[in-house]
């Protein structure tokens, strides 16, 4: 017997609980007119169907778990009690019992249907993660270049990497210089210069060189696989506040069980009840003791909270989450794109004297004919300026170094301090004191000189999101006591930006794994944790973190697929309301699980020292899981 599956008709498999639900509530309403009409033949065919239909699904997960593992819970508890109503009406002919049994299965139907739509939760993570690697590899045997298949890559190959193409496994560069967008990866702002020596990762994108690449490590170890593990490792995980309410579930219920098949057998004994009596009182037990309204204390009430949480920018994937959001104490934020805007953006011009002008005039005459990130943002700042400029000629980028050209048949400059300073000399001490400040505080300095004159400087920097510095205060108001930031970026510029915007604690340099790490010695010290990112490498954090945010706009499709909240709008002070809507959803939970238990307290007190009727307790039953779900629809106000 422990081996039994109850199987799933095959209309049920795509949408069950929706299209139960929805079915159950017709047929319980034409049952209910066919009776008020006199109609007892069709009302008996209709009603039936209502039950099968609506309690099905609950009838299956009931007894799967009794002969899998042995264990009562409330899904097989309501059909006992529906089944109990309609056996009982049948037996006393009063058929609107059966319908009360069928509102039963409903009201639980569609709590179940509620459920299933709202914790519906995406598995595209892994697959999206799959996207970032390549199906095969050029690899160079023998003189020749061959495409060969990630997973038959060997120790020692030596693999082309071309420009603009995904680096296909983790190794290092033998032969080339290039750039490589690491973002997606690391979470650096920067593109970083790679050359002889250095590692590169799977996964990152190179840039306008050559590369080529000897592997040091199986394909399956390589960074981006181990994010991969990282994701399912965590995704898996069950929180303990679900592991909790199960276990709560099925003790309640075997109590509630044992509870009715005592009170069914021991009153003649005890009290010289009679067998109908004491039937009838334990079917009314079982009615009124159903924890309809327990159950509906919590689904309506996160089900109300995510829709206003809709409305305000702030999608809620899970409606566990919405919980645990508002008992949140420590918070772990990604930087690039998190924090930052996760573009370089020009932030400073340091000119000579009367020189501001023609400085963007020549830095964007050369960096228009450039590919470099870098370049960019100085070419769109130049344009958002209205900066006009000639056409450069003999252009030339110098690896690592800076791009020279000739405007005008003049020599122009344009890269960093040793490259341009030690070709143009006189540049003043304000102006090397200036770029020095700006560099400590995280800045990347362009240097530019023409013919043979400096003309100035210019600060590049991953520019902080306007709201950062307000969002971290309004989060300390609200008692969050540790707030960290993570990155994959240089230990000064991380600073930097954590000092701009009020964040004392910070971890740099951190590959995937090492995000995951802090978070879990957060959670050691405050069980709750929330990480907040938008890129890839997030995802294992994201995954490992008691909730995980992503930002909507900036995010990566694999932190958006993975995250349990998602600020659709990347606005930062969400989080704040976030929080608030967390902890007030809690409060109200709290509330109508107290009214809830208080109220099946009274109505089985009732139930035997009044002896109310059936439908009196099945009113009362009903009355207080309409309350409790209007107690809850208070979160769909702001």
């Amino acid at each position: 017997m422990s081996s039994l599956t109850i199987p799933r008709p095959a209309f049920l498999k795509q949408h069950p609980e929706v299209i139960a639900a929805m079915l159950c509530g017709v047929l319980v309403l034409l049952g209910w007119l066919a009776l008020q009409s006199d109609w007892l033949g069709l009302a008996l065919l209709i009603l039936p169907a209502a039950y099968v239909i609506g309690g099905y699904e609950s009838a299956r997960e009931g007894l799967t778990t009794l002969f899998q593992e042995k264990e009562l819970d409330v899904d097989l508890l309501m059909i006992v009690a529906a089944l109990g109503a309609a056996g009982l009406g049948l037996w006393r002919q009063e058929y609107n019992l059966i319908v009360d049994g069928a509102i039963l299965i409903l009201i639980f139907s569609i709590s179940g249907a509620l459920e299933g739509y709202a914790m519906q939760r995406t598995e595209r993570s892994i697959r999206s993660l799959m996207n970032l690697t390549s199906d095969v590899a050029r690899v160079l045997r023998n003189g020749r270049e061959q495409s060969v298949a990630i997973a038959q890559l060997q120790i020692g190959d030596e693999v082309l990497v071309k420009p603009g193409e995904l680096v296909p496994t983790d190794g290092a560069i033998v032969e080339g210089f290039s750039t490589l967008n690491q973002a997606p990866i690391t979470g650096e702002s920067m593109p970083v210069e790679k050359t002889v020596g250095d590692e590169v990762f799977a996964g990152t994108i190179n840039g306008n060189g050559v590369l080529k690449l000897k592997i040091h490590q199986p394909p399956e170890s390589s960074l981006i696989q181990r994010v991969i593990r990282l994701v399912e490792q965590a995704q898996t995980e069950t929180p303990p506040s679900q592991q909790f309410i199960e276990r709560f579930e099925r003790g309640y219920a075997k109590a509630i069980v044992i509870a009715g098949i005592l009170l069914a057998i021991l009153p003649p004994f005890f009290w010289g009840w009679s067998w109908e009596t004491t039937i009838y009182r334990a079917l009314i037990f079982l009615v009124v003791a159903s924890p309809c309204a327990l159950m509906a204390a919590i689904m309506p009430t996160l089900l109300s909270g995510i829709a206003n949480g809709a409305r305000q920018g702030i999608l809620f994937k899970n409606g566990a989450q919405l919980e645990l959001i508002g008992r949140v104490r420590a918070i772990a934020f990604d930087k690039t794109g998190t924090l930052t805007m996760g573009k370089p953006q020009v932030v400073e011009v340091i000119a000579m004297p009367k020189a501001e002008t023609q400085l963007l005039q020549v830095a964007a005459a050369l960096e228009s004919l450039s590919e470099h990130p870098i370049g960019e943002s100085i070419f769109q700042y130049a344009r958002q300026q209205r900066v006009e400029w000639k056409q450069a000629t003999n252009v030339q980028a110098h690896a690592g170094q800076g791009i020279t050209g000739e405007i005008g048949q003049k020599q122009a400059l344009v890269g960093k301090a040793a490259f341009v300073r030690e070709r143009v000399n006189g540049w003043s001490d304000w102006l090397i004191a200036s770029a020095q400040q700006l560099e400590e505080a995280g800045k990347t300095v362009v240097w530019v000189a023409y013919a043979g004159e400096p003309l100035g400087a210019i600060a590049v920097a991953d520019t902080v999101r306007p709201e950062a510095k307000n969002a971290i205060a309004r989060l300390k108001q609200l008692g969050i006591q540790e707030i960290v930031m993570l990155t994959g970026d240089n230990e000064r510029t991380a600073r930097s930006i954590a000092r701009e915007i009020g964040i004392d604690q910070v971890y740099s340099e951190l590959l995937p794994e090492h995000k995951v790490d802090v978070v879990r010695s957060l959670q050691r010290r405050y069980q709750t944790v929330a990480m907040v990112g938008d890129g890839i490498n997030d995802a294992p954090a994201l995954a490992q973190a008691s909730v995980g945010i992503a930002m909507g706009t900036a995010g990566s499709d694999v932190a958006l697929d993975t995250a349990d909240i998602v600020l659709m709008a990347d606005r930062l002070e969400r989080l704040v309301t976030a929080i608030r809507l967390g902890r007030r959803s809690e409060r109200v939970v709290k509330q109508n699980i107290a009214f809830a238990l208080s109220f099946i307290v009274l109505l089985l007190t009732a139930n035997f020292i009044s002896h109310i009727t059936l439908p009196l307790g099945v009113i009362g039953h009903e009355g207080s899981t309409v309350l409790v779900t209007l107690s809850g629809l208070r979160l769909l106000k702001n």
